[in-house]
């Protein structure tokens, strides 16, 4: 099976709108993937939150087709949020007070299917990096940082 990682919204906006240090980290974790070194799994919540994160530009109308076509690659894989992720959310919400609701849905997501990594932006996500989970749930920006972790090397690019 392939490595894989967990995209938070943040990860693929930051491509989408060539962030300056954001979108370059992304293109490096979406090269592997377009090798078919990896895989990426993302919250179905995902396919609208990239339309504006808080703080963040707005898509527009007209990248519509392109984000549709984007998250069809059949290297990214999307999960529907049933009630086992909303409750886990829900729980970590509690535990972890500063979380918004939509971030606790990737994080429950990426829990409930045993990821590895989850690649954000998000400094509230990243405060949480290696403190949940069994096996661990490293979190981090987009990069290749982990890809010990996930059976990569440099010689395999």
């Amino acid at each position: 099976m392939k490595p894989i990682r967990y995209w938070d919204a943040n990860a693929f906006l930051g491509w989408f709108n060539d962030e300056a240090g954001r979108a370059n980290l992304c293109e490096n974790v979406l090269a592997l993937a377009e090798e078919g070194k990896l895989l990426i799994v993302t919250s179905a919540i995902t396919l609208t939150e990239v339309i504006r994160l808080e703080g963040k530009p707005r898509l527009k109308p007209e990248q519509e087709e392109t984000i549709r076509k984007f998250f069809e690659r059949e290297y990214i894989i999307v999960r529907n949020v049933d009630r086992v992720v909303a409750e886990r959310a829900r729980q970590l919400i509690w535990e972890h007070s500063f979380l918004r609701p939509k971030d606790s849905i990737h994080i429950a997501t990426a829990l409930e299917l045993k990821i590895p990594i989850l690649d954000t932006f998000d400094d509230d996500l990243l405060k949480l990096d290696g403190k949940l989970g069994n096996p661990v749930l490293r979190i981090g920006k987009p990069n290749l940082a982990y890809q010990g972790d996930l059976g990569l090397s440099k010689k395999s690019k």
